[in-house]
């Protein structure tokens, strides 16, 4: 049965993307009627498409490039897209190329839960303290490649810091304030960055925050690995800073007002760089061992954007993005790139659910105008669960609303219904996936597309998805075919040609490009040899060409859409518990009648009489994790693992089958599996759990 429809652009042939399709028609001497045609050609004439896209949708740089790929490139190691040109990241950001603006018109509005402090910035504005922060890194030292490190929440400062690093082509890496000290180190001291920005205090759910106490922690350790200057960004007025604490470390320390007020008064000057050249550090979710600092370049990242800005969500000067993120999420990265469009952004920090309840978010999205407005499935669920209809609130405007997206986990069907209710329903509702590995999706929104309950609307222009039997041979992949079926068979996602916001490489702390490759590599191209393989489990409507997301394939946890690995768990258990707890497995819960994802933590006592696993213990880890990762990492079932840690002969641990078990998947255990009786456990407390009401 085809998922039921919610909604058509109702003028598809004044979108970017229509224009697009006529132009490669025009182009080639083509007659491609639809998405799908367009799709097709995409990802039949890789080079054409991404060399069309660069100058449709508009790249400045300072030098054309000499080929888009090489001919018949692999996957990997990855193509050198664009080899000859010359550009920066941030100049395409601050003077976008195909977009006229208004450099006194609003380019950022930076908001909190406080609505007395709403700080506007317009163009000229925000290119002026990019050249103040740019010249002021300069003389700090910073260089092409140096790492600029951000611990900071979701506000124009950030932004600035952000694009003024990249205006030098030295590398941005950011973390959210909420993260806890352990979590930022296991991420910087990787990547060893030259300079910190970090806020003094952050306001979240109606209180203020000091960051002194964590800033210091994460000063100490980061000075022993680089660590030059700390540029301190006073988010609340009335909370001390700790410069003179963060001096006595050993270490530069200013005010942000301090640092940019000190640069030499010299021009804004962009370094022109090669396309592949480092532009953001991101982090795999750490399923084994650290997490893994991801390497994006920076035309990669750019062009990717703007396709799916320009092309896919019909961004343009006239737009307005609020995407509700932290400067972790690569959603962060992906929004801001709105700017390359002329449209303008929201950067807001703080709940979602402050200061006005439910009806905080639609409010903002009212009084400032919002064209295109991005969140969590997460959020819009509750919104379900508590029947708030902005749509029916008298004191909201919302007709600028075009879009709403959603991601960072599945949006169930009732909620694609419920939105369509509860917001105007001219909007394009548009459940989106992608991911940290890619720096944005595979999955966008698609104007030329239908809306259809439960399904991504489409794979992304360039992007060759397919669908792989999961049992199939690494060496020799079964790609599903259902062109008969009703529904599609489920299957892991992959893509099979070169894609140009494909990671340069994985950074290594040893400084051993060998290193870094293999790390790639192993991550993407290992469980199918030649292709990518991106850790989804899902399936593809032959009739429509959606997606449904199932959920992962492997380890990762995704609990509220906020991803993350069970090593992240396991070291603070190593670190915290070692005398108390002998082992552990962490692993996502998802069942078929469940809204989200659960993060389940079983754990196995020391052999200590003393050792006991009861409610104390479980209050006790429940505060450690929160306060050494985050209140996202808590995990929402602890219980001890009466049969034992499944692990294989060799002594790795079974998560993804703990996994399937606990989500109600059939799993058969074969000989890998050392001890099968734990497994048999999980099955008869999977069993007593789902026989409990809820």
């Amino acid at each position: 049965m085809t998922a039921a429809e919610l909604w058509r652009h109702a003028s598809p042939e004044t979108t970017q993307m229509w224009r697009f399709l006529e132009h490669v028609n025009s182009k080639y001497g083509l007659h491609l009627k639809d998405y799908p045609d367009l799709y097709k050609w995409s990802v039949d004439n890789v080079a054409d498409f991404w060399g069309d896209v660069w100058h449709f949708a508009g790249i400045k740089a300072s030098k054309p490039f000499d080929e888009v790929m090489p001919l018949e490139a692999p996957m990997f190691p990855r193509p050198d897209f664009f080899a000859g040109a010359r550009l920066n990241f941030a100049e395409n950001l601050l003077f976008p190329a195909n977009a006229e603006i208004d450099e006194s018109a609003t380019a950022v509005l930076t908001a909190t839960e406080d609505e007395s402090n709403l700080t506007e910035t317009s163009w000229a504005e925000l290119r002026d303290q990019v050249r103040q922060c740019s010249n002021a890194l300069r003389a700090a030292g910073v260089k092409e490649n140096s790492v600029v490190a951000g611990f900071v929440a979701n506000h124009v400062q950030a932004l600035v810091a952000l694009l003024s690093a990249a205006a030098i082509g030295a590398i941005w890496t950011g973390i959210s304030p909420d993260n806890g000290v352990s979590a930022v180190l296991d991420r910087l001291v990787q990547i060893r960055p030259q300079v910190l920005f970090t806020d003094n205090a952050t306001l979240y759910n109606g209180k203020e925050w000091s960051g002194k106490a964590k800033t210091l922690d994460v000063v100490e350790q980061l000075k022993k690995h680089g660590l030059e200057q700390v540029v301190v960004i006073e988010s609340l007025k009335n909370v001390e800073t700790g410069l003179d604490e963060i001096r006595a470390k050993g270490v530069k320390a200013e005010q942000y007002g301090a640092f940019l007020n000190s640069s030499p008064d010299s021009p804004l000057v962009f370094n022109q760089l090669p396309p592949s050249h480092p532009l953001y550090v991101l982090y795999s979710s750490g399923t084994t061992g650290l997490p893994k600092a991801i390497v994006h370049t920076a035309a990669g990242t750019l062009l990717q954007h703007k396709k799916e800005h320009f092309l896919h969500c019909s961004l343009s000067p006239s737009s307005r993005m609020l995407y509700y993120t932290t400067t972790s999420w690569m959603m962060h990265h992906w929004s801001v790139s709105a700017l390359a469009c002329g449209a303008s952004l929201v950067l807001y920090s703080g709940s979602p659910f402050k200061p006005h309840g439910y009806a905080s978010i639609p409010r903002l999205l009212s009084s400032l105008g919002v064209t295109h407005f991005g969140t969590s499935a997460a959020y819009l669920t509750t919104l379900e669960a508590n029947d708030v209809r902005p749509v029916t609130d008298p004191s909201l405007d919302l007709s600028a609303l075009e879009a709403i997206y959603s991601t960072a986990s599945p949006l169930p069907p009732s909620t694609f219904t419920f939105i369509y209710d509860a917001f105007p329903r001219h909007i394009n509702l548009a459940s989106i996936t992608g991911g940290t590995d890619i720096i944005s999706l595979f999955g966008p929104p698609c104007p030329l597309l239908p809306v259809r309950a439960g399904e991504v609307q489409c794979a992304g222009l360039g992007m060759a998805l397919g669908v792989v039997d999961s049992a199939s041979d690494p060496e020799t992949p079964e790609f599903i075919v259902d062109d008969d079926a009703a529904t599609g068979t489920p299957g892991d996602l992959v893509c099979t040609k070169p894609f140009p916001c494909q990671p340069l490489t994985f950074f290594s702390s040893s400084g051993e490009e060998e290193e870094g490759q293999a790390k790639y590599r192993a991550a993407y191209f290992e469980r199918f040899p030649g292709l990518w393989h991106h850790g989804d489990f899902v399936r593809m409507d032959p009739r429509t060409g959606g997606l449904v997301m199932l959920g992962r394939s492997d380890g990762v946890l995704k609990p509220a859409g906020v991803r993350f690995g069970s090593a992240e768990i396991y070291n603070v258990l190593t670190r915290f518990f070692a005398a108390d707890i002998a082992d552990a497995v962490c692993v996502g819960r998802r069942r078929e009648s469940d809204r989200d994802e659960t993060v389940c933590l079983f754990v196995v006592m020391a052999d200590d009489p003393k050792r006991l696993f009861d409610d104390g213990l479980r209050r006790r880890i429940v505060d450690v994790v929160r306060r050494e990762l985050s209140p996202r990492h808590v995990p929402g079932v602890i219980e001890e693992a009466g049969g034992g840690v499944p692990k294989t002969g060799n002594g790795k641990k079974i998560e993804v089958a703990v996994k399937q078990i606990l989500s109600g998947m059939p799993v058969r255990t074969n000989a890998s599996v050392a001890n099968p009786e734990a497994l048999d456990w999980f099955r008869e407390w999977a069993r007593r759990e789902n026989e409990l009401p809820n």
